[in-house]
């Protein structure tokens, strides 16, 4: 082209990757937009069809899950890939129809169900013979404009990098969109659970005694108690633990043992929760116990407060030292030194001088522990007990509020009672605690800020 005294505007990868974007995009918006409306038709089928099936939410779903299920093994038919035996069903159906009602009977599935069945089945088929005509007359309406629309002239680069920020900018919103998602599911359930119990008895009540056929006390302060009195032991050891480990690695200690030391710490956060638990549970309760709580007469259970709080402050211990380190090791070096020169130690230096630069960053450390502390599940689950109760002796079991959650939306209870729904409740508080941690550690982020930029 260049001979001929043309030149393109951008390069021929840039108007290949138009191109195929100008098949893509519609294509895939297509599809989408036919796999909500499948669903939405589904939903509406199992409502109208099944009506005398169902009497809740709850059962609605379960027998959502049971039709679906019968109808994806229909459409496998022994196959290991349910989108080859889709794709082969479905010209199976274009060639040779669905065949009757008879052929989807199952003796596991009510009359009603297994019309159901069929229907859904039918449906899908339908819906896939949909996809395949229109979609592949869109992608060819599409292939037969994008090569209309290029020519020397066509600023495909702009375009391209327009779509590269759109995908950019999709993937930072995930994290807020998922983060609103989450707060409108609790908000949602908490709501529906405060329309069947008080929230002065649930915010101040002192007793946590749920009952399986209902009328049960739902008082999460005991829980709170439990939550915060665990994670408070397990900030004592690990906080001065991790801090003072972080500031010999960064100050004090040789790059040959700084090199084996570092990584050994941090392998303690890649060990699994349930490990931590099961470590609490057979070895440090029975211990505490044996040693400790019998003899001083203060306790005779292996599940205790100090035990999960020690063992969890043991896991911890590489949040705060690898996040302290890294931030003590951030300060810069004229600030230590200029300490030196005005004839001060390496103790007071680190005390006058590097924590505090380093403090902001500190704060987020412990911050991410006091998190961590609060959310954690196994290991109280294990180490912990289940008596939810209002206690100062670190010895005794006690109840937090992630175990009673797990306790609450497994077994044999109704999704729509009280007692199932508090753990909606019980999740939303620990979201606003951690929320309340961050609005404050962010105050003292900004304060010291100011200070030593």
């Amino acid at each position: 082209m260049r001979s001929s005294g043309i030149y393109l505007h951008s390069s021929a990868q840039h108007h290949a990757w138009f191109g195929f974007l100008a098949i893509l995009i519609p294509s895939a918006l297509f599809l989408i937009g036919i796999f909500l409306i499948e669903n939405y038709l589904i939903n509406s089928l199992i409502e109208i069809e099944g009506a005398t099936l169902f009497n809740s939410s709850a059962d609605f779903i379960l027998l959502k899950e049971r039709v679906l299920e019968f109808s994806n093994n229909k459409l496998s038919e022994g196959r290991d890939f349910l989108f080859i035996s889709s794709f082969a069903a479905t010209v199976s159906y274009l060639f040779f129809g669905l065949g009757n009602n008879l052929d989807f009977g199952s003796e596991a599935l009510s009359v009603v169900e297994n019309t159901l069945v069929y229907s859904i089945v039918k449906l899908r088929m339908d819906s896939n013979l949909i996809e395949l005509a229109i979609g592949l007359t869109v992608s060819i309406v599409s292939f037969y404009f994008s090569l209309k629309r290029i020519s020397s002239k066509t600023n495909s680069r702009d375009k391209i990098e327009f779509f590269i920020k759109v995908i950019l900018f999709g993937c930072s919103l995930i994290a807020v969109m998922t983060t609103i998602g989450i707060v409108v599911a609790l908000v949602s359930e908490t709501t529906n659970f405060l329309k069947m119990y008080p929230l002065d008895e649930f915010l101040f009540g002192t007793v946590w005694n749920p009952q399986f056929r209902g009328g049960g006390a739902l008082g999460v302060l005991p829980l709170l108690w439990g939550t915060l009195y665990v994670s408070f032991i397990a900030l004592i050891l690990s906080v001065p633990v991790g801090l003072f480990s972080a500031i010999y690695l960064s100050e004090y200690a040789t790059k040959r043992f700084r090199s084996f030391a570092k990584p050994g710490m941090e392998l303690l956060a890649g060990i699994p929760t349930i490990v931590y638990g099961l470590f609490a549970l057979v070895t440090v309760g029975p211990i505490l116990r044996d040693y400790f709580a019998q003899p001083l007469s203060i306790g005779t259970s292996a599940n205790s407060v100090m035990a999960a709080g020690l063992v969890m402050g043991i896991m911890l211990i590489p949040f705060v030292s690898s996040l302290s380190d890294d931030i003590i090791n951030a300060v810069p070096q004229n600030l230590r030194d200029g300490s030196y020169a005005l004839g001060a130690t390496k103790s007071e230096t680190i005390k006058k001088v590097i924590l505090p630069a380093a403090l902001p960053g500190i704060v987020g450390a412990v911050l991410l522990a006091t998190s961590r502390a609060v959310g954690e599940t196994m290991i109280v689950v294990l180490g912990a007990g289940a008596a939810a109760k209002i206690s100062g002796n670190p010895f005794e079991g006690m109840a937090t509020i992630t175990a009673k959650i797990v306790n609450q939306l497994t077994g044999d209870k109704e999704f729509e009672s009280p007692e199932t729904l508090v753990a909606f409740a019980l999740g939303l508080t620990l979201f606003c605690i951690t929320l309340l941690l961050n609005v404050v550690a962010l105050q003292i982020v900004r304060k010291y800020r100011e200070q030593y930029d």
